[in-house]
């Protein structure tokens, strides 16, 4: 394994890579493809990230616009109106609570960073809103940048990659020396299983995770309960815990450093017995 970064700094609050980082999803939608995850009332927002927390969880990911395939763009004022609230009830009740906004605009992540939050993670690598590689630069924050082509809305009609995760790699290569040069320090890249992808893409992708170790930055992986799981086993989102969590560990064998979840206390046991695994030597 290539992968060299021990650290990521979320506004002067340290995390450690050491041990793989388990994302919580908090969506403050109405409309997230995982019925349970969503959450539009302030006092279901902080139970669930009380739970979260108490369950393991490193990151909470406050999210207040759909990316399910079909879903549309929101306006930033409408997005703000959801997610900035949520933050800073949070980072009030759980000061120490380390939050990160997904969002695709630049002015939600200058008024969520406002309000608290510590990570900005952008599906669209800074395709929808020209200015989001500036704010983030300015802001100092680490930064998702997730591989996805076109927008949620018809990301789906655009699956003809020469070989997928080539492709993205080189997406990559040239995104991450793009941020660099505006000065952020701290990239997370994230594949974006399910966002223009086909069911045997999202597993070719997976497979081939390895290769993205050579940026030298954490990977995060984000397929809890995702169609690629759900719709190959036959079954569900609800359904999809079992599958999610061996994923997960597929996952992490193949150089994840991030899981970005909806269940977080199995995605911590994958982890544990994940460790386990790698610290265990045969004689």
């Amino acid at each position: 394994m290539i992968f060299t970064q021990q650290t990521l700094n979320c506004d002067g609050q340290l995390l450690d890579l050491g041990t793989p980082l388990i994302m919580g999803v908090i969506n403050v939608t109405p409309d997230s493809f995982f019925s349970a995850s969503r959450k539009e009332h302030l006092a279901d927002i902080l139970r669930t990230a009380g739970e979260m927390l108490a369950a393991g969880a490193d990151i909470l990911d406050i999210g207040g616009m759909s990316s399910r395939p079909g879903a549309a763009i929101i306006p930033p004022a409408q997005e703000i109106q959801r997610v900035v609230p949520a933050i800073a009830a949070i980072k009030n009740r759980f000061p120490d609570a380390i939050v990160s906004v997904d969002t695709v605009h630049a002015e939600v992540a200058r008024q969520a960073a406002a309000a608290g939050a510590g990570i900005v993670n952008d599906i669209s690598a800074g395709r929808i809103d020209a200015e989001m590689y500036d704010a983030v630069a300015e802001l100092g924050l680490p930064y998702v940048l997730m591989h996805m082509r076109g927008t949620p809305g018809n990301m789906q009609t655009r699956l003809d990659y020469e070989n997928v995760v080539r492709d993205i790699l080189d997406f990559f290569i040239q995104e991450v020396q793009r941020l660099r040069e505006k000065g952020v320090k701290d990239v997370i890249i994230d594949p974006g299983f399910g966002f223009g992808k086909s069911i045997a893409q999202n597993y070719q992708l997976l497979k081939g995770l390895d290769l993205l170790q050579i940026l030298e930055v954490p990977v995060l992986v984000g397929v809890s309960r995702k169609s690629m799981i759900y719709k190959l086993l036959g079954n569900t989102p609800e359904a999809a815990l079992n599958g999610t969590s061996v994923v997960h560990l597929l996952a992490l064998q193949h150089g994840a450093r991030l899981l970005r979840v909806h269940d977080v206390a199995p995605a911590r046991e994958v982890v544990t017995i994940w460790q386990m695994m790698e610290q265990t030597t045969v004689t």
